[in-house]
């Protein structure tokens, strides 16, 4: 498999001589190793005018970043919806796949840095434009899982935790799919435990195959159902809980994904003694930079 990279191309709190906004375009590489520093990669930057706000400038950069980095992605992803056209075009034109995507931990990272430590001290910059990287999705009604992947008698799932050491030996793990990303993006004392949802099932390999085709962003509990967020603003219901005692669980479940800064997981396994997964996702939910 091939790199992903991340763009985000949009204003910032920075003003030119003629008082207007300063736009940026920023790319870097999807880090997918869980061990990995956060702040290494592709990084490329590059500040425009409002005038040349348009795919063309766009693609230039993507063509830019490209020589930059001496090969090109397999995808690029963005967060950005109101700037969807504009990048889906640019990448079209340059042959690169793109999809709008809640799994761009990365740039949403380099961009809460960007603002607390590097736009500020830009000549332009204006406090009062200052903005965060967080972008509203508005919302959906609840997807049902197709008939093949639903959940049937004699399959299981389980609430576990895992602590930061044990994630970290994840490179050694027999998985079938799986993504991650560096844990230093996240910042967690070392004791953190990890919460995280496994789903036994018969029919592991076809649904963590399913899984990967999707770009998944985080586990949520709404009401008594355990929703799956993923792409720009799909919701999936995975799991419902209409019994008190499976309900606390899940609300449990809730609450140590808070502690844990939003960090957590998605395993997919044959049964419960299985020594391999069929599929492994870290995830990150509702970051808010």
């Amino acid at each position: 498999m091939g790199k992903i990279w991340e763009l985000d191309f949009y204003s910032r709190p920075i003003v030119d001589e003629n008082n207007k906004k300063i736009w940026e375009i920023l790319i870097c590489e999807s880090l997918a190793d869980i061990n990995q520093s956060a702040n290494v990669g592709l990084r490329y930057s590059k500040f425009t005018s409002n005038e040349n706000v348009n795919s063309i400038s766009l693609k230039e950069a993507i063509g830019q970043a490209i020589e930059q980095a001496q090969y090109s992605p397999t995808k690029i992803r963005f967060f950005r919806r109101q700037m969807n056209n504009m990048i889906i075009k640019a990448c079209e034109d340059i042959g690169i796949p793109s999809s709008a995507s809640r799994r761009t931990y990365t740039i949403k990272h380099w961009l809460a840095e960007r603002f607390a430590n590097f736009y500020p001290f830009q000549t332009g910059y204006d406090e009062n434009l200052n903005q965060t990287a967080s972008v509203q999705y508005p919302e959906i009604n609840p997807l049902v899982l197709p008939d093949a992947l639903r959940s049937n008698k004699k399959d299981r799932w389980s609430f576990v935790s895992l602590d930061i050491a044990s994630l970290l030996e994840m490179n050694e793990w027999e998985i079938g799919f799986k993504e991650a990303f560096p844990l230093s993006l996240v910042s967690l004392d070392p004791q953190t435990t990890v919460p995280g949802l496994v789903i036994y099932s018969l029919r592991s390999l076809p649904l963590a195959a399913w899984l990967s085709g999707l770009e998944l962003a985080y586990l949520k509990l709404e009401g008594s159902q355990l929703r799956l967020e993923a792409g720009e603003r799909d919701s999936w219901i995975l799991l419902s809980f209409p019994e008190k005692p499976t309900l606390t669980e899940a609300e449990d479940f809730q609450r140590a994904i808070i502690t844990a800064k939003g960090l957590h997981f998605l395993a997919i396994q044959s049964d419960p003694n299985a020594q391999s997964f069929s599929g492994f996702w870290l995830l990150w939910q509702d970051i808010n930079l």
